[in-house]
């Protein structure tokens, strides 16, 4: 166990470290200063208090996709959903910051759960379609992202738009809902402690709790765990939901801690890059928020390698693009995993 544990840190490791070269090799071919301008990446998110809190904050919405997604993927199942779930979270955690009249700590708690039970929803409609109609999820999940961005937009449209503003966006989230920020200079937020709870929460529900064990059963071989007794569809429901409700909460989150009134007239992206960050945390919680902060450090690198040097901010899609490619193949390191497999055996054989 632990040497598969090391294996795949070992190949992400490499992963990383070859989409980092190629990625200085594609900025040499476009950029007149290519180690300057590769600097501004590697050292921008550092450069300044706001930019590194930049990153963080960044990485707090990714993190709960991403556990959103791994939670999923841990069951074998394929809801592309978290995107839609996490928006409309952020929608009736407004809905709830405006129009409710709460004290301080128990209207942020009510806004949370509210942009849970969005989520949860959004998750329970295509664990049902499947459960009951063997419908696939991922054709469901993926069409209900458009269905929750109309349906949020409508709410915002007709229900919580501020009429004094001049663009699209809701009412002012009453104060006593909002997380508190640590500092002026960044965004940085009391949501951060949120996320590692929550993080906490799957771990300890997909390896300390029978339930998590049957559903990482059910990820590995659906026809084991049907022949060993356990409930497969109400696994697949149970994760389904599960996951929908991590997403949802992290669009409450956001919308509390960063930006107190509803301002996105599109999906943000966060539930499409949790994908990203459950597959370079190969499903495991503790990882995913390694990988959502490596993820913003990208971004934010990208972003300032484009505003100081000559080269575009989409340089970073490449990277990550290679870091999916190389993680996902099985074939990626495959002789160095066999060789050390035999050195192991070879050991074995001769301590006998």
């Amino acid at each position: 166990m632990r040497r598969n544990v090391g294996f795949e840190l070992l190949r992400t490791g490499v992963a990383i470290a070859a989409a980092l070269v190629i990625g200085f090799i594609v900025t040499s071919l476009v950029s007149e200063s290519p180690v300057e301008a590769f600097g501004y990446f590697l050292k921008g998110p550092f450069t300044s208090i706001r930019r590194f809190g930049s990153f963080l904050e960044a990485a707090v919405p990714l993190t709960f996709t991403g556990l959103a997604v791994s939670l999923v993927f841990s069951a074998g199942q394929f809801n592309m959903g978290a995107e839609g779930q996490f928006f409309i979270g952020a929608v009736s955690a407004t809905a709830a910051g405006i129009l409710l009249d709460l004290p301080p700590v128990m209207h942020t708690i009510v806004c949370l759960a509210a942009g849970m039970i969005a989520g949860a929803i959004g998750g329970l409609i295509p664990g049902i379609l499947k459960a009951r109609w063997n419908a696939s999820e991922l054709v469901a999940s993926l069409m209900l992202n458009y269905v929750f961005l109309k349906l949020g937009m409508y709410l915002i449209t007709y229900h919580l738009r501020d009429p004094s503003a001049g663009a699209l966006v809701s009412l002012p989230l009453k104060e006593t809902s909002w997380l508190p920020q640590f500092t002026r200079n960044t965004k940085l937020h009391a949501g951060i402690f949120v996320m590692f709870l929550v993080v906490f929460l799957c771990y300890y529900f997909l390896y300390r709790t029978s339930r998590g064990y049957e559903a990482r059963m059910t990820g590995q071989n659906i026809s084991f765990a049907r022949y060993s007794g356990v409930p497969v569809l109400t696994v697949m429901l149970l994760i389904q939901v599960l996951g929908g409700a991590v997403a949802g909460l992290g669009g409450a989150v956001e919308m509390l801690g960063i930006y107190r009134r509803f301002q996105w007239q599109t999906s943000p992206g966060y539930g499409f890059d949790g994908v990203i960050v459950a597959i370079l945390a190969r499903n495991n919680p503790l990882l995913v928020p390694v990988a959502a902060v490596f993820l913003a450090y990208l971004r934010i690198g990208a972003d300032v390698m484009a505003m100081y040097a000559d080269v575009s901010a989409e340089m970073v899609s490449i990277i990550q693009a290679v870091i999916i490619l190389l993680v996902t193949a099985e074939a990626f390191l495959a002789g160095y995993r066999h060789r050390l497999t035999l050195k192991e055996v070879k050991q074995r054989a001769s301590a006998s």
